[in-house]
């Protein structure tokens, strides 16, 4: 074990981490180092469907919220790519899907403190540092360091019904294109999801619907709804709403989080319109399209049989059931996080909520002692709200990831910035 402790160790490399990475580089009294289990970042791979964009305009990058200066921003990467004038006259803020996780490799490739090929089998507490241990290339190592950042991003979710499916037809949104072709040569093909994955996909697979296969789309949505994205509304990713969700009690935090589904998981408007303008035309040019969308549908069993899938689903505002048989499914249900086996062996020093969810502080930590020595990213959803998986806000958090390291405002952090007060006014 080597005697060096660094002042923190990142686990995981997606786009927070990464973009901590970028935002720590050039600060020299700061000296971390990133752990990622892959060989490369790989952000979304089974969901870089040709043509897909952004939800978040491109200033959404790793770096330009916290430092418009920063040599890895989106727009650096463009210039040294050669296309800078190009993305100027494709005048759209919203970059290709494919050419964000570019620009996430590209950053990765200028940075020094990235080690690939490292997963992390335990974290523990020894002699008044973390030790971090992983295996790899060279075998296995051990660093130590006096805080963690956990950026281990969020798993995919299966519903419990499909979780015994061992069909080569059935997969998660994830895994999406590995297995488009394989899904095309169903008879038919069911998308599960309410989402934009979701309707991505149906988008997708709707395209070549022709050549043979009925398509389903299956959501428990009562309506194919849309995301919310007018201004106001987008005043919400700021951080005196964090500072008004975080503050509230749990309950009330969890009530909300419910509701405000509408403005991190809809769909795209102009996708929605992509979609009836589709069937709108294939109904006109041929009549019967082979393909149902079905609202206000959860799949409650899912058994195979005979080459195919029979799907138990019930329509909750009737409450009635129904059978589905396919034999393609796609699984769009989400991510949802999980703690890290790796660090059972110091869930004594985490704080954790009255449901076993680890419980952030407004700083991000989350360790019990409150000395700021384990930081999350993306995994505060109950305590920060909607903002946690929105790369929009990823630089503030960053920001005061790295406030709370050094102990001073390295990156100016915003306390308020919109033109509406979310609390009761003081008296």
């Amino acid at each position: 074990m080597s005697g060096a402790v660094r002042d923190f160790v990142g686990i995981g490399l997606g786009p927070f981490n990464l973009g901590l990475a970028a935002l720590t580089e050039p600060v020299a009294d700061l000296d971390g180092i990133f752990l990622e289990r892959k060989a490369n970042v790989d952000w979304h791979p089974g969901m870089l469907i040709e043509g897909t964009t952004m939800q978040v305009p491109f200033m959404a990058d790793l770096v330009t919220l916290a430092d418009p200066t920063s040599p890895f921003s989106f727009l650096n990467y463009l210039k040294d790519r050669g296309r800078i004038y190009p993305f100027y006259i494709r005048e759209s803020f919203y970059q290709l899907r494919a050419e964000f996780q570019d620009y996430l490799r590209w950053a990765a490739g200028r940075l020094g403190n990235l080690h690939f090929e490292r997963e992390v089998t335990a974290v523990e507490w020894e002699d008044g540092a973390y030790a971090i241990r992983s295996e790899g290339p060279g075998g296995p190592r051990v660093d130590r360091a006096r805080r963690i950042v956990l950026g281990t991003g969020t798993p995919p979710w299966v519903p419990p019904a499909c979780r015994d499916l061992a069909s080569e037809t059935v997969c998660h949104a994830s895994s999406y294109l590995d297995n488009r072709e394989r899904l095309k040569e169903c008879a038919s093909i069911t998308v599960v999801g309410s989402g934009q994955s979701a309707a991505e996909i149906y988008r997708d697979l709707l395209g070549d619907i022709g050549t043979g296969y009925e398509l389903n789309w299956v959501t428990r949505s009562p309506r194919f709804f849309p995301l919310e994205y007018t201004k106001l509304t987008l005043e919400m990713t700021s951080p005196e709403y964090v500072d008004y969700f975080h503050a509230l009690p749990g309950s009330k935090r969890d009530e909300l989080g419910a509701a405000h589904k509408g403005l991190y998981k809809g769909i795209n408007a102009e996708l929605i319109n992509d979609i009836f303008d589709v069937l709108y035309e294939l109904r006109f040019l041929h009549g019967a399209v082979p393909t149902r969308l079905l609202t206000n549908c959860t799949v409650e069993s899912a058994v195979e049989k005979d080459g195919s899938i029979r799907l138990g689903i019930r329509q909750h505002e009737q409450d009635r059931g129904f059978k589905l048989r396919t034999e393609g499914l796609v699984l769009a249900t989400g991510y949802s996080y999980r703690v890290p086996p790796f660090l059972e062996p110091v869930r004594d020093r985490l704080r954790f909520d009255p449901t076993g969810r680890l419980d952030a502080r407004r700083d991000y930590s989350v360790d019990a002692a409150g000395e700021g020595e384990v930081f999350v990213q993306n995994a505060e959803l109950a305590t920060h709200g909607f903002t946690a998986p929105d790369l929009g806000m990823a630089a503030h958090r960053n920001s005061w990831i790295i406030r709370s390291m050094t102990g001073r405002e390295v990156y100016p952090i915003e306390r308020r910035i919109g033109l509406q007060e979310f609390g009761a006014p003081p008296s």
